[in-house]
């Protein structure tokens, strides 16, 4: 018998990279099987017995840098300094949760008068990861380590086009000791999620990705009263004030818009300005973006490399053609190089109105649409003009006046003079359609765990 079968393409050549057949049912049942076993065992370890092995990954992620580097770009076109910095990011993550992780799993004492309580935080089981294909490992460990730590094990659908991530990254935990089973990676065609969500030995599911992909698997496992995590996109404003100090703006808005080739969920993509600075901004980003060499991914001179298919290219150019018919203008970029590669040119829009597709959509690539404002009012009310809240910069030397607006946004981050990063100290997640719960810090080591109660009778 036949089975389907996929394969990646390197998007900065066109060319088929690696073949991979779907699973078939039974070959999903033994990993559900040995997921469930092995959690039996996992899960008695304690909170400093997994934190150990945390350590070792850290390691085996250092020791396979390059080789995990390569992946990346290869599937993704992701540059390879950048490629190198995420298996890095990745590495610092275990060593963080190694070294505080414990702690958030000490229970918690509530005793009041004679009465004992305490209140412990206990896993679920295995948990379903479905992973997008922008950061192939930092995602899988933004979810798996702190999940890991509580003491559940992962089974992870990742994207077809970066597959080979995913497996890489299985690989690794084993070298670090990891017991079998207790990080899976699912080849599964779309329909067949369904079926894994609904079984019984999966305890809950945390979705990186689309809005679509995002409530599709939300109202499944809310059939079966199951546990979910949501990390949608987002469209985040990045304001810019009178008094912003205007090169450290234009430098911090050009990394956060243009790094990775601008696929990045908390990326800044609408750029509030006032118009007081906004000539000095949009002479000083434009001439920014035009400087940003596009190539080959593994060329360390390249800057930017390819989109990560076609197809996503293609898609993005439709939304700078849909907001230039209504009026915006192009200040540089917009164009589809010809020749092999899903490459796209650094673009700047400017003249963008909240009716715009630029502005109204979620713009996953290089694009930077900007927009101009008389005053703060006016670019608060702009940036909570969206349909996501996942993040948000501003940019002023009034931090007084900035912690105020923080409170006045809807979104799930502000940062201030900065532009967003992820770091497992805070909590990363949105508001809106940037969807609900939290990773990283404790709130991403509690998002599966059972929190019990324990109260205790003077006998």
């Amino acid at each position: 018998m036949t089975f389907p079968t996929f394969s990646t393409v390197n998007p900065a050549t066109g060319e088929e990279i690696e073949t991979f057949a779907f699973e078939t049912a039974s070959e999903t049942e033994r990993k559900l099987k040995l997921a469930e076993k092995t959690f039996q065992s996992f899960r008695k370890l304690s909170a400093y017995q997994r934190a150990d092995l945390f350590s070792n990954l850290a390691k085996a992620l250092r020791k396979n840098k390059d080789r995990l580097a390569k992946v990346i770009t290869a599937e993704m076109g992701k540059v390879s300094a950048e490629a190198e910095a995420e298996v890095e990011k990745c590495a610092d993550e275990a060593d963080w949760y190694a070294e505080h992780g414990p702690q958030m799993f000490a229970d918690t004492p509530a005793t009041t008068g004679r009465v004992e309580a305490y209140v412990s935080y206990l896993p679920l089981g295995p948990i379903l990861a479905i992973m997008p294909w922008n950061f192939p490992l930092w995602q899988l460990t933004r979810m798996a380590i702190p999940t890991l730590l509580a003491g559940n094990v992962v089974l992870v659908k990742h994207s077809r086009n970066t597959q080979r991530s995913s497996l890489e990254f299985e690989r690794v935990m084993l070298e670090a000791g990891f017991p079998e089973g207790a990080f899976q990676n699912l080849i599964l065609k779309t329909e067949d999620v369904v079926n894994v969500i609904n079984d019984d030995r999966v305890h809950g599911a945390s979705v990186t990705g689309s809005v679509r992909a995002g409530s599709a698997v939300a109202s499944e496992a809310g059939k079966v009263i199951k546990s979910t995590i949501m990390e949608l996109g987002g469209s985040d404003a990045f304001v810019v004030c009178k008094d912003a100090d205007i090169p450290k703006a234009v430098a911090a808005g050009i990394s956060s818009r243009f790094g990775n080739a601008g696929q990045v969920c908390l990326a800044a993509k609408r750029f509030i300005l006032m118009d007081e600075i906004a000539d000095e901004f949009e002479h000083r980003f434009v001439e920014a973006a035009k400087s940003i060499q596009i190539g080959d991914p593994t060329n360390p001179s390249t800057k930017m490399g390819p989109m990560a298919r076609a197809d996503l290219r293609d898609e993005l150019h439709k939304q700078v053609e849909g907001t230039v018919a209504m009026g915006a203008r192009v200040l540089c970029g917009g164009t589809r190089p010809e020749g092999k590669g899903a490459y796209y040119t650094p673009t700047v829009l400017t003249g963008v109105t909240d009716a715009m597709p630029a502005f109204k959509e979620e713009t996953f690539g290089p694009v930077a649409a900007i927009a101009r404002v008389r005053d703060i009012e006016e670019a608060v009310k702009l940036a909570n003009a969206s349909d996501f809240g996942l993040s948000g910069n501003i940019w002023t030397k009034d931090i007084a006046l900035a912690r105020k607006v923080a409170r006045d946004w809807y979104t799930g981050g502000v940062f201030i003079n900065g532009y967003t990063r992820t770091n497992p100290r805070v909590p990363v997640g949105g508001v809106k359609n940037s969807g609900y719960g939290r990773e990283l810090s404790h709130f991403g080591a509690h998002a599966f765990v059972n929190v019990q109660t324990v109260w205790i009778e003077p006998h």
